[in-house]
């Protein structure tokens, strides 16, 4: 597909930053909606059917993971790896007993995990929930945790490091000559700020992906994770001393984790300059491009495993250790992997974190259509009669699924679902919806989804981040949030909202040509659907609409 003078004719001098709505809108937003909720049943007899809760993902327990595994990795740094003998022997000589030993190493455990917590907990009160989500969703934070994790990545490939003043290292150390609870207590201290040129850039990461949860535990949460798994090591191999004889000895393969961190801190940097980009309609950062970046990335990574790039800080590579071979392996599969995304390819097990397949230029991949035949190119409905031109058609050629023709405005949507005598079905989505994206590669993809979805709906993708300004005239309160609606983006969030009870992405509901919900052989109202990975649910759940239309 090629895109247009206009389409590629990039303006910077008006740029502007603004909010970007997400799923993970704010908690008081949600309570004023129940409360909204509760007045209207009061009012009025409770009706058949209200929209289901959709499912709330996990957020808190994928945060508690990853920065469960980012404590585990922050051991095997050789800012801390070394110090796991140091500070068992320490415990062990210093008590005189190893009943005591090991009441003391609880005891280190524990203050590590309060420190952390602590450093949690005050990020959540100081910036707050709502404060969190502006953090996840806006332009200039989502630069600058790009610009961020690039300085992290750096740092661990050797160019610095992060450091805190050596000052409060020495003066912890002081108080950790002390002795007692307080004593032990200023170690882990000590521990937290050494160490900080290692830990920084994981936790730094880890506090950014909090931030971009919009949850006001999750920092909190993260540091709990990722102190408990700091913290591990140090009592486990206090309850068992002689087991620090089976660990593999300090070494250059310690520098060798920093940096392939630091090729991962890079490549994790690249989602958010994705998300401005498509948010802002920049149409700087293609698919292609992402792609190409990663595949660098990956192959500096293969070939840094198997010795053939060397930095200042690391140590020859005489021969290759079995993991080392074992990890480079998986990391040159990948790479091939990613190779024919470059013309096309879906990559399913990666689309979620990729810029969507319709910013590609250059693609050869095949549209399903579900009749044992492929089309190249999508293909475009003819103008129908009284309806005009499709609306705001042009801002959204960056998320189109090929193959399928999408409508983008609500009362157009209605007016063609007359014309055609086709069921609505409306796809709440985002420029920078993760989810949805998987959804479109992985279920959208199946061809007999792509047949209903082609043949039997009309599709409207309603984007609830698009960040156009709305005229003047169309401008309102919102009687649901009590805000603004000044971007169109807002006006379909405020709809979801609204009107299905939702404000997660994707959400999909379907409608007859008067707007309402579809009804079911016991006469009770489909209920909307939120992401469903599973093909079979999906088709039942398009089938289900399909017959009670043609009811």
């Amino acid at each position: 597909m090629q895109k247009s003078d206009k389409d590629t004719t990039i303006s910077t001098s008006d740029i502007q930053f603004t909010d970007i709505p997400t799923a993970a809108d704010s908690i008081a937003i949600r309570k004023k909606a129940a409360d909204s909720a509760a007045k209207a049943a009061a009012a009025k007899p409770a009706p058949k059917h209200t929209s289901p809760e959709p499912e709330k993902p996990k957020t808190l327990w994928q945060i508690f993971i990853f920065g469960l595994l980012g404590g585990f990795t922050a051991v095997i740094l050789p800012c801390i790896y070394p110090l796991l003998p140091l500070t068992v022997s320490f415990f062990t000589k210093k008590s005189g007993s190893r009943q005591k030993a090991i009441g003391q190493s609880l005891i280190y455990g524990a203050s590590i995990i309060v420190i952390y917590v602590t450093l949690g907990l005050l990020i959540s009160i100081i910036f707050g929930s709502d404060a969190l989500n502006q953090l996840a969703t806006n332009g200039i934070f989502n630069i600058f945790f790009f610009l961020l994790l690039i300085v992290f990545g750096i740092s661990f490939l050797g160019a610095f490091e992060i450091t805190l003043p050596s000052s409060l290292a020495n003066k912890l150390d002081e108080n950790a000559d002390k002795g007692g609870l307080a004593g032990i207590f200023f170690m882990a201290s000590t521990l937290v700020v050494v160490s900080f040129s290692c830990t920084g850039p994981i936790i730094g990461t880890l506090l950014v992906d909090a931030a971009s949860k919009g949850d006001r535990l999750g920092p909190a949460i993260g540091m709990f994770g990722f102190a408990l798994a700091l913290a591990l090591p140090f009592t486990i191999f206090a309850l068992f001393p002689s087991a620090l004889k089976s660990l593999p000895k300090s070494g250059g393969w310690l520098n060798s984790v920093k940096v392939i961190l630091g090729f991962l801190e890079l490549a994790f940097a690249l989602k958010f300059l994705s998300n401005v980009d498509l948010a802002y309609h920049w149409n700087w950062f293609d698919r292609e491009i992402f792609l190409s970046l990663w595949i660098a990335i990956g192959l500096m990574m293969g070939l840094y495993l198997i010795g053939k790039i060397k930095f200042s800080h690391d140590s020859d590579v005489p021969y290759l250790s079995i993991p080392r071979t074992f990890l480079a392996i998986m990391v040159f599969a990948f790479v091939i992997y990613m190779v024919p995304g470059l013309w096309g390819a879906p990559l399913k097990s990666i689309s979620a974190f990729l810029p969507p397949e319709a910013t590609q230029d250059f693609n050869l991949s095949s549209v399903p259509d579900g009749s044992g035949s492929s089309s190249s190119s999508s293909t475009t409905a003819p103008v129908l009669a009284g309806i005009g031109e499709k609306k705001y058609a042009g801002s959204y050629t960056r998320i189109k699924t090929r193959g399928l023709d999408s409508w983008y405005d609500y009362d157009q949507a209605l007016l063609v679902s007359k014309a055609t005598h086709k069921p609505i079905l409306i796809d709440f989505t985002g420029f920078n919806c993760v989810n949805c994206r998987k959804m479109e590669a992985n279920v959208w993809s199946d061809p007999e989804v792509f047949r209903r979805l082609k043949n039997d709906f009309v599709l409207l993708q309603l984007v609830v981040d698009d960040k156009a300004a709305l005229p003047a005239q169309e401008q309102f309160v919102s009687d649901y949030s009590g805000k603004k609606i000044t971007t169109l983006g807002g006006k379909w969030s405020d709809l979801e909202a609204k009107r299905f009870n939702s404000n997660s992405q994707p959400l999909y509901v379907m409608l007859d040509s008067d707007g309402n919900f579809l009804k079911d052989a016991n006469g009770a109202d489909i209920p909307t659907s939120p992401a469903d990975y599973d093909i079979a649910s999906y088709i039942k759940f398009l089938d289900s609409g399909i017959a009670a239309f043609k009811k």
